[in-house]
């Protein structure tokens, strides 16, 4: 596992939710770990990194790049790249009108990491609009390790450049938001709020390098294409419009190496149905893996978010390390 720490040295700062809410002791640092990227290069193809890169361009209105920048080997007929293969097919159903017709969703998002020798897994559940760049979730914390009763469910507001949370706890009043600025954090709001952000979540996609196509499977009853590959953080904040590039241009200055394994499953419209992003918090002791989920199904789904008013914003102190 390839561990990065922040170019900044972190510590002070708590940067993910797991810190910030009490569930785990605040990280030194962040990471896209993990994996020989040369021998994923070795099976990457052309259809393949396209498929992924154009799935997340319709989703956030980017542009998907030059999918040839990125290494390519693999043979001529080969699964991964050839022309007519699955992953071939996968880039150009993405690039049809259907693939485009839903841009809310529902999202189931889960974010497990292991704390005190305890896998511990935050799970969140709401909807999102990607057109408007902001989502609702409702997050719930779990269990103690020793047997207390659970966390009062964290209400999350997401917006461009912002993070609100209702129920933060730690000496925040109930009635009271918080807000976030998450261009300002390390993260870029990847884990920092315990779930990430569904938009930032498919930007990442966009600077995917190394991809291998998988086959398929069954995702709930839908058919998908399963894919693994590493994407380049700085890479894929350079193909976000730049008036919405703040979250991940911050996270590309925040980790020493932009390298995060992922894997994504499409469905036969070419749309992200799934992803799942590999990150590592390395203190000065072992990494801490985290992995994160972005679950999206119910396209169209109607989606309404209001933007809490300065007077319902709590700009107190927060005590940090206090659980909520």
């Amino acid at each position: 596992m390839v561990v990065q720490q922040h170019r900044s040295g972190g510590g002070a700062r708590a940067v993910c939710a797991l810190a910030a809410m009490g569930v785990m002791a605040a990280a030194a640092g962040c990471s896209g770990g993990g994996g020989d990227r040369a021998a994923a290069d070795d099976r990457a193809g052309p259809g393949a990194v396209e498929a992924v890169r154009q799935a997340a361009a319709v989703l956030t209105g980017a542009d998907a790049g030059d999918a040839s920048s990125a290494r390519v080997t693999g043979k001529p007929g080969g699964k991964d790249g050839a022309e007519g293969s699955p992953a071939q097919a996968g880039a150009r159903a993405g690039a049809g009108p259907k693939a485009g017709a839903g841009t809310t969703a529902k999202v189931n998002t889960s974010m497990e990491t292991a704390a005190g020798g305890t896998r511990v897994t935050i799970r969140g559940r709401g909807t999102y609009d990607f057109r408007s760049r902001s989502g609702r979730l409702k997050v719930v914390l779990p269990q103690d390790a020793v047997g207390k009763e659970e966390h009062l469910p964290i209400t999350e507001l997401l917006a461009p450049g912002a993070l609100y949370m209702m129920n933060r706890g730690a000496g925040v009043p109930k009635d009271k938001w918080v807000r976030i600025d998450t261009t300002a954090l390390a993260d870029g709001n990847l884990v920092t709020g315990g779930a990430t952000d569904p938009m930032a979540a498919a930007e990442l996609l966009l600077g995917a390098r190394a991809v291998t196509y998988l086959g398929e499977s069954d995702l709930a009853g839908v058919t998908v294409r399963h894919y693994r590959g590493t994407t380049d953080i700085g890479r894929a904040a350079r193909q976000v419009p730049a008036a919405s590039r703040g979250a991940l241009t911050a996270a590309a200055k925040g980790f020493r190496t932009d390298t995060v394994p992922f894997d994504a499953y499409l469905d036969e419209q070419g749309r992200l149905r799934k992803v799942r992003h590999r990150f590592s918090f390395a203190n000065e002791g072992p990494a801490v893996e985290v992995v994160s989920t972005t679950l999206l199904y119910g396209f169209g789904v109607p989606v309404s978010v209001k933007i809490p008013a300065g007077r319902d914003i709590y700009t107190g102190e927060i005590r940090q390390g206090q659980q909520p």
